[in-house]
């Protein structure tokens, strides 16, 4: 049972997910030192409360821990619940949370010193040799990344909704343009952008994972590097883009951080965490009248 917090009703709240490490916590700690009241949320008890604390020893006080699971409706259930009780509404929502749904090699991709987009590029075939796929990691990564944000957010913008400046920021990734997706349908159907919907979404990711179990992917069309993750992203570039028609009153962007040295690239990025974090704060914080319904590179306009 998490205390009681006593805050100014005008303070904004902040809940951002997967936030123990990286550039979640590192989101936790810039929207705090912008005046911001956050729930730090992750999987695992010990390291979001050792995360909460870090911060706190750093002089970051308005930050409280609460465990979320993407991917168990009963912690998510939990999380809305306890937002109500102490806060009553939510400001702005992060979804950062996310896995690869790869396995890796981390020595050998390590020593490919990757650059940006070089996965698909100069060097894709030696990703290939390094990255290895099966059905279950690419469901795992559906289910987080994609279902599982979808899950988090739906639960939450009841309470979005009792904000006077909502927010919701998605953090996503370059790999989810549509130019990297190769599937002819699946590009069809996500570019489509006055006959999206959200069933329609649903069913290129169950495509992709028929495909998947099949071993089909290749011969399908879908990418051979990264191909959940591709897709994962590519699919939660279109919901935000849904999301944002269908609530106006929001602003509800993606944002890929850039290549950031974090576990998930085996501290092999271009950038920082505090680099990372700055455009998914920046849009966090945007006053209002700003963009909604939009994909960026780290704090630039850019292109789903």
């Amino acid at each position: 049972m998490e205390k009681s917090v006593a805050i100014s009703p005008t303070k904004r709240i902040a809940v951002v997910t997967g936030a123990n490490k990286g550039i979640g916590l590192e989101i936790c700690r810039q929207l705090s030192s912008n005046g911001v009241m956050v729930i730090l949320t992750a999987r695992d008890d010990n390291r979001g409360r050792e995360a909460v604390k870090t911060l706190h020893d750093s002089g970051f006080s308005d930050v409280v821990f609460h465990r979320l699971d993407l991917m168990d409706p009963s912690s998510i259930s939990s999380l809305a619940n306890f937002i109500k009780t102490q806060f009553h509404k939510l400001d702005i929502l992060v979804n950062n949370a996310g896995v690869s749904g790869m396995i890796v090699d981390a020595e050998d991709f390590i020593s490919l010193n990757l650059k940006k987009n070089e996965i698909f590029g100069a060097k894709a075939d030696m990703v290939k040799q390094v990255v290895k796929h099966t059905y279950e990691t690419d469901e795992l990564c559906l289910r987080t990344n994609y279902y599982g944000t979808k899950q988090v957010t739906q639960a939450l913008i009841p309470l979005l909704l009792q904000s006077h400046s909502p927010r919701i920021v998605n953090l996503s990734s370059s790999l989810g343009q549509l130019k990297f997706l190769s599937n002819e349908r699946a590009i069809e159907v996500l570019r489509n952008v006055d006959d999206l919907t959200e069933e329609k979404i649903d069913q290129v990711v169950k495509e992709f994972l028929e495909d998947a179990k099949e071993g089909l992917l290749e011969n399908k069309g879908w990418p051979v590097s990264f191909s959940a993750y591709v897709v994962s992203k590519a699919a939660l570039n279109t919901y935000t883009r849904i999301l944002a028609k269908k609530i106006p009153k929001m602003s509800i962007n993606a944002v890929h951080p850039g290549f950031v040295k974090t576990d998930l690239s085996f501290n092999n990025g271009e950038f920082t965490v505090e680099e990372g974090a700055r455009g998914p704060v920046i849009l966090a914080l945007a006053p209002d009248g700003g963009p909604s319904g939009l994909y960026f590179y780290q704090t630039e306009l850019s292109t789903f």
